[in-house]
C-alpha cells in the first residue's frame, strides 16, 4: 500500500504546475495535502472513483487538508478538537480496519516566533490526541511539520538555530512526539543520509543549490514500523515550494 503526502502550497496553483499528472503517474492509494488553499467549490480536481475529503479554513485562501483515497475509510474526523486550530483546517483523520491515517499541517510560529505559545499548545493536544488512537491501533501521521528534527535534516544548521522551524522548541517538542511512541520512518531507514530534504526558500535558487529543510514527515506507531517496506522523498517534482513524500507498507 502506498501514501503520498504533500504541502501544494495552494491546489489551485499546483494543478496549474502539474499536480494531476503526478497524481495519476504516482498512482498510491492515498494522498494526503496541505495547505489546500480552497473551497471545495474553488477548483476542478475530483478524480472518478476517489473518495475526497476535505477540511478546508474559515479563512480564505489559508491552510486546509484535503485527502484522496482509493479505500473507503470506516470514519473520518475533522480537527483535533480545539476550535483555534479547527478553524484553521489543520487535520483530518481517518480511520481504517487496521489503522489510523493522520494528516496534519502544522502551525508555522512566523518569523517571529509570535505564535510560539499557540504551536506548543498544538503540540501537547496533538500528543494526546494521537497516543489516545494508537492505544486502539497503529497511527500513520503525515504532513507538513514546520520543523527540522535534527542538523542532518537542514542546511545550514548553525545559521539557522533559532529560526522559525529550527528553534529549540520545535525541535524538543518533535522529539518528544516521537517520545511518545511513533517513529520518523525516513530517518528509521536512512538514519545517516544527508541532503534529503522537502522544502526549499524560491530565494536565491535554494532547490537548484538543494539548500533546503526536511519538514514533511512520515511518521509511525513504534510497533508498525517493520511493516513500512519503502520511504520516498520525490525530490524532482514541482508544482510547490515542498516536494512530495511517500511511503509504502504492507498489512498484516
Amino acid at each position: 500500500m502506498k501514501i503520498v503526502s504533500w504541502n501544494v502550497a495552494g491546489l489551485r496553483a499546483c494543478l496549474k504546475k502539474g499536480f494531476a499528472d503526478f497524481f495519476f503517474k504516482e498512482d498510491a492509494d492515498i494522498y494526503c495535502l496541505q495547505e489546500s488553499k480552497a473551497t471545495i467549490d474553488q477548483y476542478d480536481f475530483h478524480p472518478e472513483g476517489w473518495y475526497e475529503y476535505l477540511n478546508a479554513a474559515e479563512r480564505k485562501g489559508y491552510s486546509g487538508t484535503l485527502i484522496y483515497t482509493k479505500i473507503e475509510p470506516i470514519q473520518v474526523t475533522y480537527g483535533i478538537g480545539n476550535p483555534i486550530f479547527d478553524s484553521e483546517g489543520r487535520a483530518i483523520t481517518l480511520e481504517f480496519e487496521q489503522f489510523y491515517l493522520v494528516n496534519f499541517y502544522v502551525p508555522n510560529v512566523k518569523r517571529t516566533l509570535e505564535r510560539m505559545d499557540e504551536r506548543l499548545i498544538w503540540e501537547q493536544l496533538v500528543r494526546e490526541y494521537l497516543k489516545e488512537l494508537d492505544k486502539a491501533k497503529p497511527v500513520i501521521i503525515c504532513g507538513d511539520f514546520n520543523v527540522a528534527h535534527q542538523e542532518i535534516d537542514i542546511c545550514n544548521a548553525k545559521a539557522n538555530r533559532g529560526n522559525a522551524g529550527f528553534t529549540d522548541q520545535e525541535r524538543e517538542n518533535f522529539g518528544q512526539l516521537l517520545d511518545c511512541g511513533f517513529m520518523d520512518s525516513f530517518r528509521y531507514y536512512h538514519p545517516e543520509l544527508t541532503g534529503a530534504y522537502t522544502w526549499w526558500s524560491y530565494i536565491g535558487n535554494c532547490r537548484e543549490r538543494n539548500i533546503g529543510w526536511r519538514i514533511d514527515y512520515f511518521l509511525v506507531s513504534a510497533r508498525f514500523i517493520h511493516q513500512v517496506t519503502d520511504t520516498m522523498i520525490y525530490s524532482d517534482v514541482y508544482g510547490s515550494d515542498h516536494c512530495p513524500i511517500g511511503i509504502e507498507f504492507f498489512l498484516e
